[in-house]
């Protein structure tokens, strides 16, 4: 059963108190994060007084939500009130506190959901890694010679370990997707401008969603229906399948096109156009967006800034407003001309990150056969997938015992409920599904950390 769903029920009834699972919550993450390096924030005095809340409705007879009494954390981009929000940079450590939460938070808050922490992320999440300047590289629980993934590292590692139930992350390029993959945990993309953005630090308005990470479909459902305030259904159905082919099916494990061919052996490919062109879009608008939002910042203190951030912002500073306005033309087209390619499929499979967790120590990967940077190539297989603005949602292959992979279901635009279905299907068959690296904490049947 779903962790997330057994601490509510067990709270909603009156089993257990909110505030007892938050007081060992609280107690045990800093054990759980040694060695991660997943936590930014504690937030013992907020979450204890949302847990009274939530406690003080079950006692009247009330319901205080389904995500009653489920700590969680958000990564640190998210407006937490009364704290500044960072976007894990040094820059803004001392800004003005936020007046109030986040849009998402709230929803959350509402739901009956108790923030316990802030997580490790990219500065201001440009990058595929979560190495942090100001608060270190964040661990991979299965490995903690590897890399989490990133930008939202710190979201994937704590669930992955089973510290937290769930994390709210940001996917502007991949951000969600491939730290999911190299974790082995699910993680949602959502249709772009879905869930609410409010509170949140961009990076780039045209591409920035949030959403939520877990280790059970089941609870990742339940998240994802209180930010978007739509209902699924986990039943398989008839769903229609094809695969991502031409340069999805390059630069990818053999594990992963063995699984995607083996989940779906009569599907047909779909080959997208102009993969290549899409991929470099992406980088320009990306990098032009972030560059003009930190401009005025870089020209007053640049050594503020994360080294190898702030020479990629300034790149992106520099770049002329005519190729981006050409850019976001081209994307445009290309997205209409994609809608109409895959209007007949429920979902598209294909690779999410391209490769296992690199190591901390050498962080590359391999790409058309020559070594690149993990930090900024990881998303060779989501970012194209952003381009269009369509959910896709990162599966875990259940491969106990060896290091995390994961896939991308690609859905059309606002056809999560479809994605969700599929997934359920790979989870019933055995093919998908996440696992606890050994030795992690772990949620326990009284929704508890043990």
């Amino acid at each position: 059963m779903s962790a997330i769903l057994q601490i509510a029920e067990r709270v909603r009834s009156g089993q257990e108190s909110a505030t007892a699972i938050v007081e060992r919550t609280l107690a045990a993450l800093p054990q759980a994060d040694a060695g991660l390096n997943a936590v930014t924030r504690l937030l013992p005095e907020r979450a204890l007084h949302e847990a009274a809340l939530v406690d003080d409705i079950v006692a009247a007879g009330g319901d205080p939500g389904p995500l009653a009494g489920v700590p969680y954390g958000v990564k640190d981009l998210f407006d937490v009130e009364g704290l500044p929000t960072t976007a894990g940079s040094l820059l803004y450590a001392d800004a003005p506190p936020a007046p109030a939460d986040a849009d998402a938070v709230v929803r959350l808050r509402e739901a009956g959901a108790i923030l316990v922490a802030t997580l490790n992320m990219d500065e201001f999440a440009y990058g595929f890694a979560t190495v942090n300047a100001t608060h270190g590289t964040t661990r991979n629980p299965h490995d903690r010679t590897r890399l989490a993934g990133g930008s939202s590292g710190g979201c994937a590692a704590a669930v992955a370990a089973g510290a937290l139930p769930f994390a709210l992350g940001s996917d502007t390029n991949g951000s969600i997707r491939v730290p999911a993959s190299l974790t082995g945990t699910y993680g949602l993309k959502p249709s772009h401008g879905d869930l609410p953005l409010g509170g949140t630090f961009p990076f780039a308005d045209s591409f920035d969603d949030i959403g939520p990470f877990a280790r059970d479909l089941t609870g990742l459902a339940i998240v994802w229906e209180v930010l978007s305030g739509r209902t699924t259904r986990l039943d398989p159905g008839e769903l229609r399948v094809g695969r991502l082919g031409g340069r999805f099916r390059e630069n990818a494990d053999p594990f992963q096109l063995a699984a995607i061919d083996a989940i779906a052996p009569d599907a047909p490919f779909v080959d997208l156009p102009e993969i290549a062109r899409a991929r470099s879009a992406a980088f320009l608008i990306t990098a032009y967006e972030g560059g003009m939002l930190h401009c005025d910042a870089l020209a007053r203190d640049p050594l503020a800034f994360d080294p190898a951030v702030r020479d990629r912002l300034l790149a992106g500073a520099l770049l002329p407003e005519v190729l981006y306005r050409e850019a976001q033309a081209f994307r445009a087209a290309y997205k209409a001309q994609v809608s109409a390619l895959i209007a007949e499929f429920d979902v598209l499979l294909a690779p999410a990150a391209p490769c296992v967790a690199p190591l901390v120590k050498d962080p590359n990967i391999l790409i058309d056969g020559a070594r690149a940077p993990a930090r900024s190539d990881l998303g060779i297989h989501t970012q194209p997938i952003t381009f269009t603005g369509l959910p896709a949602l990162a599966v875990p292959l259940y491969r106990p015992g060896q290091l995390p992979l994961g896939l991308q279901l690609v859905g059309r635009l606002h056809g999560e409920v479809e994605l969700f279905r599929f997934a359920a299907m790979l989870e019933a068959q055995g093919i998908a599904g996440s696992w606890q690296p050994e030795g992690a904490a772990s949620v326990d049947q009284q929704g508890a950390l043990a």
